[in-house]
C-alpha cells in the first residue's frame, strides 16, 4: 500500500508542478505580447505638451489634460479609502479582476433592469486608461482583463491605487485627484473633508453627469451613496457619517491648474513654433516636455515695467535675448493678454525709426568708411526725398560717429546713397531683418520706413553684441518625449549660428552704440556701473517709441505705441528709461 500512495503523491506533485510551470510560461508569453508596465509611470494622455521655464517650472500644459500628479507616498489615506469604498471594495483582496464583484454587479443590474453598477476593478480602470480606449467591445474587455492581471503581478497595490488616483478623469477638465480637489474646492487633496472626498470619489462612473458644477442635486445623492459605503467598510465612524451626510454642498470652483499660462504671450509664440521641431505624429502622441528659455521672474518684472511706463491705453512690448545663445529670456507682447491676445513682440509690424540706422552705418563701415571720417550735415534731397533732422536742426561738419550719436537722418540717407541699397538690404537680411516684407529701393529705408517686429530688431542688436554672429532667436532649450528621451536639443542643432558681419565691424558698431548712450540720444538708458550699448528710435509723429540696448550678457528691446497708430505725444527717451528700470531689476542675475 505504501508504494501505491508514494506513486500517487509523486504523480500529484509532478502534475501540480507541471501545471504551475505551464501556467507561468503561458503568463510569460501573454505578458510578452502586452505593453510594458513602464507606461503606467510615464503615462501622458494623447496630445499633452508641458511647457517649462528655463528653471523647469511649469508655465502651462497644452492638450486634453492639465493634470497635476501627486508625488509618490503623498496620497492622503482618506482619498484612498473613499475611492476604494466607491469603486472597488475588494481592491486589496482580488488579483486584478474581482469575480465576486462582477457577479454582484450583474445581479444588481438585472434586478434594477438598468446598469446601476460596474464590475471593473480599480486595476482594470487603470489598465483601460493607460493602454486602451473606451470602446465597449469584447476584444477590448479581454485585453483589459489580461492587462489588469499583468499590472497586479508587476506592481504593488499601493502603486496601482496611487497611479489610478492620479489619472482618473473626474469631470470639468479635472484629470486626477489633485486637479479635481482644485477644480471643485480650490484646495489641495490633503485638505479635503470627508464629504468633499466622498463627492469626488463618486464621480468616475459618470463624471459629467455627477459633476457638482453641472448637477448639484445628483452630486449630493451620489455623495450619500459613497458615504454609506465608507461607513460599511469601517473607514469612517457613525458620528463622522452623520456629520458628513447632512453637510450642504459647498463648492469653490477654480480653473484647472496650468490651463492658463503664467506667460501667455510667450507660450502663444511657443505653440506657433512647436511644429517647426516636432512632427504631427509626435504632437498627437503627446507626453512632450518642452524646456523653454523663459526666465519667469524676469518676465514678471518686465510686465511690471510695461504696465508702469506705458500710460493709459498706450501699449508696449519687451523682448530680451541672450546674444551668445539666441535664447529668448523674456517676451511680452502687450499689457494684458486677457484683453487682447495680439502679440506686439512677434506679430506687430511697426516702424523701427532710427533703430534701423545700424544697417546703413554697418554697410558704410564694411566699405571702409571710418568713424572719424567727416560728413556735412545739411538739408538735402535725394530723388525728391528730403529728410529732416529732429527739430529741423543741422550741425554742418560732423564725424560719422557724431552723426550716429545724434541720430542725424540726413547722414543716414547719405550713407544709403553712397554704399547702395543692395549692401544695406543684404546686411539687414544677414542679421535677420527684412523677412516680414521685401525692402524696396527707397531712400526712407535708411531711417526705418519699412515696418519690422520688435523680436527681429532685437535679435539683430544681439548679433552685434555677439561680435557679428547671428543666432536665430528661439524659445526652446530642450524637448523630451514620452519616455523622457531627448527629441531635440538646442546645443546639438548645427544650423543655428552664422557669421553675419566681421568681428572688427561689429566691435566698431558696438563702440558707436556705447557712444549713443553715453553722449547721445540714449542717455536715459545709462547705468551707473555697466557700459550700455543701444539706440533710440522714433517714427514720424512719435507714433512708435523704441529703445534697443544691450550688455554683453543680454540684449533687450522695448517698444511703446498705440494700436490705432495715433501719435504718442512722447519721445523714445521714455522707452530708454523703461529699459534702464528693467535692467536694474535683473542686473544681479547677470
Amino acid at each position: 500500500r505504501s508504494p501505491k500512495w508514494l506513486l500517487i503523491a509523486i504523480c500529484s506533485i509532478t502534475l501540480g508542478t507541471s501545471i504551475a510551470v505551464i501556467e507561468r510560461i503561458a503568463w510569460k508569453g501573454i505578458d510578452f505580447l502586452l505593453p510594458s508596465k513602464e507606461k503606467v509611470t510615464n503615462f501622458s494622455r494623447p496630445g499633452t505638451i508641458t511647457i517649462l521655464s528655463s528653471e523647469e517650472k511649469v508655465i502651462q500644459k497644452l492638450g486634453p489634460a492639465t493634470q497635476e500628479k501627486l508625488k509618490e507616498g503623498l496620497m492622503p489615506l482618506l482619498i484612498e479609502q473613499a475611492f476604494i469604498a466607491a469603486e472597488d471594495r475588494r481592491f486589496f483582496e482580488h488579483k486584478g479582476v474581482d469575480l465576486w464583484g462582477i457577479s454582484r454587479a450583474l445581479i444588481t443590474n438585472i434586478r434594477q433592469r438598468s446598469v446601476r453598477e460596474g464590475g471593473s476593478t480599480i486595476t482594470q480602470q487603470l489598465a483601460r486608461t493607460v493602454f486602451l480606449n473606451q470602446d465597449r467591445t469584447i476584444t477590448r474587455k479581454i485585453k483589459e482583463i489580461l492587462l489588469a492581471y499583468k499590472l497586479e503581478r508587476e506592481l504593488s497595490k499601493e502603486k496601482i491605487l496611487e497611479q489610478y488616483l492620479n489619472y482618473v478623469y473626474l469631470g470639468s477638465g479635472a484629470y486626477g485627484i489633485a486637479d479635481a480637489s482644485w477644480v471643485y474646492f480650490s484646495k489641495s487633496p490633503n485638505l479635503l473633508t470627508i464629504e468633499e472626498a466622498a463627492l469626488i470619489a463618486g464621480l468616475p462612473p459618470a463624471p459629467s453627469l455627477y459633476s457638482p458644477l453641472v448637477n448639484p442635486d445628483l452630486a449630493i445623492k451620489r455623495r450619500s451613496i459613497v458615504l454609506k459605503r465608507m461607513l460599511l467598510e469601517g473607514f469612517i465612524s457613525k458620528e463622522e457619517f452623520s456629520n458628513a451626510i447632512t453637510k450642504p454642498l459647498k463648492i469653490n470652483p477654480a480653473s484647472p491648474k496650468y490651463l492658463n499660462s503664467l506667460a501667455p504671450f510667450f507660450t502663444s509664440w511657443v505653440a506657433q513654433k512647436i511644429p517647426e521641431l516636432l512632427t504631427t505624429e509626435q504632437i498627437e502622441v503627446g507626453g512632450i516636455k518642452i524646456k523653454t528659455s523663459l526666465k519667469l521672474d524676469w518676465q514678471r518684472k518686465a510686465k511690471e515695467v510695461l504696465t508702469n511706463y506705458a500710460p493709459e491705453q498706450m501699449e508696449g512690448a519687451l523682448v530680451s535675448i541672450e546674444p551668445e545663445s539666441g535664447l529668448v529670456r523674456v517676451l511680452i507682447g502687450g499689457k494684458d493678454f486677457n484683453k487682447n491676445e495680439f502679440n506686439r513682440a512677434t506679430q506687430a509690424l511697426r516702424s523701427p525709426g532710427s533703430t534701423f540706422k545700424i544697417f546703413p552705418y554697418l554697410a558704410a563701415l564694411k566699405q571702409g568708411i571710418k568713424p572719424q571720417d567727416e560728413f556735412f550735415d545739411r538739408a538735402k534731397c535725394w530723388d525728391m526725398y528730403c529728410p529732416k533732422n529732429f527739430g529741423d536742426k543741422y550741425l554742418g561738419k560732423v564725424s560719422l560717429v557724431e552723426s550716429f550719436e545724434q541720430s542725424l537722418n540726413t547722414i543716414a540717407v547719405e550713407l544709403l546713397h553712397s554704399v547702395g541699397f543692395k549692401e544695406v538690404i543684404q546686411i539687414a537680411g544677414q542679421l535677420g531683418v527684412g523677412k516680414s516684407q521685401d525692402f524696396g529701393n527707397y531712400y526712407p529705408l535708411a531711417i526705418g520706413a519699412y515696418e519690422q517686429t520688435l523680436l527681429d530688431m532685437t535679435s539683430a542688436y544681439a548679433a552685434i553684441a555677439n561680435r557679428g554672429i547671428y543666432i536665430k532667436p528661439m524659445p526652446f532649450e530642450e524637448i523630451r518625449g514620452p519616455n523622457n528621451k531627448i527629441i531635440w536639443s538646442r546645443s546639438s542643432d548645427p544650423t543655428i549660428k552664422k557669421k553675419a558681419i566681421n568681428n572688427d565691424i561689429a566691435d566698431t558698431m558696438n563702440w558707436m552704440l556705447q557712444r549713443v548712450v553715453n553722449n547721445g540720444t540714449g542717455k536715459a538708458a545709462k547705468l551707473e556701473d555697466r557700459i550700455v550699448s543701444g539706440k533710440t528710435g522714433t517714427s514720424e509723429g512719435n507714433r512708435d517709441l523704441w529703445f534697443i540696448g544691450y550688455l554683453p550678457e543680454l540684449a533687450t528691446g522695448i517698444w511703446f505705441g498705440y494700436d490705432d497708430n495715433r501719435e504718442t505725444k512722447s519721445s523714445s527717451g521714455e522707452a530708454a528709461f523703461a529699459w534702464k528700470i528693467f535692467m536694474e531689476e535683473i542686473l544681479n542675475d547677470l
